[in-house]
């Protein structure tokens, strides 16, 4: 579903993506994990081509992304690749219900009574089927990101990416937006997460790609990452984060 050849990509000197070759299979849920600053956010803003790449190939669903695209062409890709930042991006003048719709109606061209029935169903299914008419401001952040995690699923996308969806959120918060995200893994959705929730990692992963200075430096199962690291750097890192 998506494949890295090569990707590098450079912010002035800084180069922020060093020769990334990896692949997340139909139906695979990939967690990215890694210290601050190892380039977890700017790869998966690739995928999307929300940041633009210097060199290499990425293909999504045998499209290449950064190849010679019009901008037709572009938001074609971008609509079938869900995308949930860390805040919310909500439009604050638009109830839920009509931030779920937006993009059905404009983007599709679904009629607005089957975009409605649409997202009805998709507030349901993320617990919120009581806020349809609530505005971001009057919703809690973890309600916020559900909408947003319903918003993006209302394209229909055959996969959906998570921009640390948890990390703007008050502690009390985190579980409901991993539960959403959970059933979405048990139905099949291909993910490619990045986040700093281990315990999501160790349970609903099928591959952990562990990134430091731009470069994935250890890929594994949730069992091989966790139990038996083999980079130092990973040794370190998780070592850290038993102790805290």
């Amino acid at each position: 579903m998506i494949l890295f050849s090569n990707v590098n990509k450079w912010y002035g000197e800084y180069q922020a993506l060093c020769d990334i070759n990896a692949e997340v299979k139909k139906g695979e849920v990939v967690v990215v994990c890694g210290p601050s600053g190892s380039g977890k956010s700017t790869l998966i803003r690739t995928v999307n081509r929300l940041e633009e790449i210097k060199s290499g190939q990425l293909l999504f669903d045998g499209h290449d992304v950064h190849g010679n695209l019009n901008t037709v062409e572009l938001n074609r890709l971008r609509s079938r690749v869900g995308f949930v930042f860390q805040s919310f991006n909500l439009f604050p003048h638009l109830s839920a219900l009509e931030n779920i719709m937006l993009s059905p109606i404009h983007v599709l061209g679904t009629s607005r009574s089957a975009a409605r029935a649409k997202a009805l169903q998709l507030l349901d299914r993320v617990g919120l089927a009581d806020r349809a008419n609530s505005f971001p401001a009057q919703l809690s952040g973890g309600q916020q990101q559900r909408v947003a995690i319903a918003r993006a699923l209302a394209m229909e996308p055959p996969a959906m990416l998570f921009d640390e969806p948890t990390s703007a959120l008050d502690p009390e918060m985190v579980g409901e937006v991993l539960s959403v995200m959970r059933s979405l893994a048990e139905d099949g959705m291909t993910m490619m997460c990045v986040t700093h929730e281990m315990n999501f990692a160790r349970e609903v992963a099928n591959r952990i790609w562990f990134m430091d200075a731009g470069r994935i430096i250890e890929t594994g199962t949730p069992a091989e990452f966790f139990n038996n690291p083999q980079h130092p750097r990973a040794q370190r890192f998780l070592s850290d984060l038993r102790v805290h």
